[in-house]
């Protein structure tokens, strides 16, 4: 089952994607997935087993003419992540996650104290995540999220907004608690901002 499951690009159920790279697949079983009209992953990409990964407020939206969410080369999206797009997400190439990642560009709007939150129209976002990025477990990231490359983003954050390149993040919100600066290296910033010396070095994607 799990093999006759596995989404590829010469599956049935891959031809029904924008586009689905050679070497890349879908582990089974599969969380939602729908919207695949609206949906790019790159080549050799690995999406593991009850990812949910959607575009569109429900099967048969039309999104109009181009793609909203795109998966880049070589990611690996970790083991029940959702990725929920509606208006512009994409995912640069080598790009991981932890299990339980969840990205949208989309929420609910709650400025009219008369109407409950869910029924109030939502409002979109674009979010972008730079290639060689980590996304620890339980990571989330909101609409406007705009994340550079090569940027760690420590478990269970919560990012809205810009992060720089060649960063560690951490918390709710996120914050940058490290950061790589040009003849310096791996640093802290200080309570001014800037960048002071870290005591230890950054070891790799794996710490947070």
């Amino acid at each position: 089952m799990q093999n006759a499951g596995t989404v590829t690009a010469e599956s049935p159920a891959g031809r029904r994607f924008a586009a689905f790279g050679p070497g890349s697949l879908m582990a089974f079983p599969t969380g939602a997935v729908y919207g695949e009209h609206w949906i790019e992953v790159g080549d050799k990409t690995m999406i593991a087993e009850l990812v949910t990964m959607c575009a569109g407020m429900a099967p048969g939206h039309d999104l109009g003419p181009d793609p909203v969410l795109r998966v880049g080369n070589g990611c690996v999206i970790g083991r029940g992540s959702h990725i929920i797009a509606h208006h512009s997400i994409e995912i640069g190439d080598e790009v991981f996650t932890g299990p339980y990642v969840y990205i949208t560009d989309q929420n609910h709007r709650y400025e009219d104290i008369d109407v409950p939150i869910g029924r109030q129209w939502p409002v979109n976002s674009a979010v972008r995540i730079g290639a060689g990025s980590w996304l620890g477990t339980g990571a989330v990231i909101l609409p406007g999220a705009v994340i550079g490359r090569n940027v760690v983003v420590a478990a269970g954050s919560v990012v809205r907004g810009p992060v720089p390149d060649n960063c560690v993040v951490a918390g709710v919100p996120a914050k940058v608690v490290r950061q790589h600066v040009a003849g310096v290296g791996w640093a802290r910033p200080n309570g001014h901002g800037s960048p002071a010396p870290a005591q230890d070095s950054l070891t790799g994607p794996s710490q947070p």
